[in-house]
């Protein structure tokens, strides 16, 4: 074994850390406009998304969680809100991607891109950040 191995070895020997993905938080603006917003592009029921402390939204997902957050402490009291996101850092999936290509245009959001090599496109939520949606 390589002394990087064994480093890594250790490393996971003594970590408390889980390898496991809680939630995801996505920063929006107006909590209540990006949740129903969430809610039609995943088909949930806004009455099962409730808005905590003001500014927090836990979204009923399969897996990992994401939660929307008008992000108070990390510049959303600012001018502006807190900064969207602009690569996108989780992708979202679909058994149907033309028809979930087909059902964003629908639904009024901004295409960044098409579908791309036949897996994946990407959006723009309304706070302005980029969201892919893949296929399986």
């Amino acid at each position: 074994m390589s002394e990087h191995q064994q480093s890594i070895e250790v490393s996971k020997a003594n970590s408390p850390i889980k390898n496991k993905v809680g939630s995801i938080f996505v920063p929006v603006r107006d909590i209540g406009r990006s949740r129903s917003w969430y809610c039609r592009v995943l088909g949930l029921n806004e009455a099962d998304c409730e808005i905590l402390s003001g500014h927090l939204c836990p979204l009923p997902m399969e897996g990992t969680g994401i939660i929307l957050d008008t992000m108070p402490k990390w510049g959303g009291d600012e001018p502006g809100g807190a900064p969207s996101i602009e690569t996108p850092a989780f992708m979202l999936l679909t058994d149907n991607l033309q028809g979930s290509f087909d059902y964003m245009k629908e639904l009024g959001a901004e295409l960044v891109t098409e579908i791309e090599h036949g897996h994946w496109f990407v959006v723009k939520d309304p706070d302005g950040n980029k969201l892919m949606i893949c296929g399986e």
